[in-house]
């Protein structure tokens, strides 16, 4: 569970992380790619923070994801200069891409379709067996 510190922290650098990633996106001139930062964690330490984020379109993801992390340590230089005032040491940043809207998709065509679980209960026997 975290705690009040930890959620603040993880706060403050989603916030700035969000500013320096669309930033370098529109000063690289990149057009049709938004990146987002869905959520931050931060160990109890306070020496890792996890970063989890959406990037659209979804067929660039992984691409985008490899360049954030080969530039890592440039991200939290910059992201350094922003929260001086505010921390002592930046959390080591470690970047994963969050698929929980691919899920909630998922679900969705799941109900959506014939392969819906609550109206083909033939389907709940066959996931039984396996």
């Amino acid at each position: 569970m975290e705690t009040n510190r930890q959620k603040k922290i993880g706060g403050v650098i989603q916030k700035d992380l969000v500013d320096i990633l669309q930033g370098e996106v529109r000063k690289n001139g990149i057009n049709n790619l938004v990146i987002s930062v869905s959520k931050v964690s931060v160990t109890s330490d306070l020496s890792v923070a996890t970063v989890y984020l959406s990037i659209f379109p979804q067929e660039k993801a992984k691409e985008t994801l490899e360049g954030i992390k080969s530039n890592s340590t440039l991200i939290k230089h910059d992201l350094s200069q922003r929260v001086r005032l505010q921390l002592r040491r930046v959390p080591n940043l470690v970047f994963f891409i969050d698929d929980s809207l691919d899920y909630i998709e998922k679900i969705d065509n799941a109900l959506s379709n014939r392969e819906n679980p609550i109206e083909n209960r033939d389907l709940l026997e066959k996931r039984r067996k396996s």
